[in-house]
């Protein structure tokens, strides 16, 4: 093999190698940042994994907010009236929060089956409730769907 073919067979290695390091970093930069979304049946079922950044959603269950007087800890449950989850979070929730009415929480499981959550999202307006929350209240016949719309089955 001539010098000269060895320098190319090199230049074409270290960019193969360059190019797939790139690629295995950018699926798994990506891998870190899904956060797929459960409904509190799924939860309950035990769908969803533990120690794994999720999304829940549902309504809040009427008299089940507990606040920590001498902190920014809240505790309050969501369902999906089907089954219920316990959602713990620390810091100063949305204005439109409270009880009966739509949000979606991000965060965690825990080992005792309670969402640790970090964000929490409550709705904008009383018509609009998040996709993921009235397609799962639509799941448990709670709220019909649209005229027109389908959830995937």
């Amino acid at each position: 093999m001539t010098p000269k073919r060895k320098q190319r067979l090199f230049l074409v290695l270290f960019i193969v190698v360059g190019v797939g390091i790139s690629v295995g970093l950018t699926l798994f930069a990506l891998s870190q940042n899904i956060n797929l979304f459960y409904s509190p049946t799924q939860i309950a079922a035990g769908e969803a994994p533990q120690d794994t950044r999720i999304r829940a959603g549902g309504m809040v269950v009427e008299g089940s907010i507990k606040r920590d007087p001498d902190s920014l800890f809240v505790s309050f449950e969501i369902t999906d009236y089907d089954k219920t989850v316990t959602v713990e979070y620390v810091g100063i929730l949305p204005d439109l929060f409270r009880e009966g009415q739509g949000i979606v929480a991000q965060g965690s499981m825990n080992e005792h089956g309670v969402l640790d959550a970090v964000e929490v999202l409550a709705k904008h307006d009383e018509n609009y409730m998040p996709p993921e929350v009235a397609e799962a209240l639509a799941k448990a016949g709670k709220m019909p769907m649209p005229e027109g719309q389908e959830f995937n089955k």
